[in-house]
């Protein structure tokens, strides 16, 4: 993706599974259409469609100890994101603090952890700390390897970002 603020490289597709490629798939639910819907044991988020369609894009989540479920909603979108570690996080890598909110965060670029695009989830109109997130490391697709978040490849949160909007309802199960 040249075109982008930090032009994005092309990904090696023999490094992901292609039951991760994003996909349009069958899908049958009881959530609404726009609703996001995350499979935590699959590796996939889907993006509920009309009848009986969803979008499907493979995803990395957290590993063991930093995981997050439940109903909640996209309260806010960002494009080439600036992150803030959390404190939780700077005291087990205490070397992030340089990163802090009180240092202004870590600027945008392919080397943020966030990546292309950030979708901010908050639930009862608190902010989770979690966030729906690109990454530049599309070869954790498929694997539990994040502090929680639900990360994407560059180009997967780029389309995902251009399809939901604020507000939209998602369930992580």
């Amino acid at each position: 993706m040249p075109e982008e603020r930090f032009p994005l490289p092309a990904i090696n597709p023999s490094k992901i599974p292609e039951k991760f490629y994003r996909q349009q798939v069958d899908y049958r639910t009881s959530e609404p259409a726009g609703s996001l819907v995350v499979d935590t044991s699959e590796f996939f988020l889907y993006l509920v469609q009309e009848n009986g369609k969803a979008m499907r894009y493979g995803v990395g989540l957290g590993r063991a100890g930093f995981e997050w479920s439940g109903r909640a909603s996209i309260a806010r979108k960002a494009a080439w994101p600036k992150w803030t570690p959390p404190d939780e996080m700077i005291k087990r890598e205490p070397d992030l603090e340089k990163w802090s909110w009180r240092n202004g965060g870590m600027p945008p670029g392919l080397e943020n952890p966030l990546g292309a695009r950030a979708l901010y989830i908050y639930q009862d109109n608190k902010d989770t700390l979690y966030r729906l997130h690109g990454t530049a490391e599309y070869w954790t697709i498929g694997k539990a390897v994040s502090s929680g978040c639900v990360r994407l490849m560059n180009q997967d949160i780029i389309d995902l970002y251009q399809r939901v909007p604020i507000g939209s309802p998602i369930l992580v199960l």
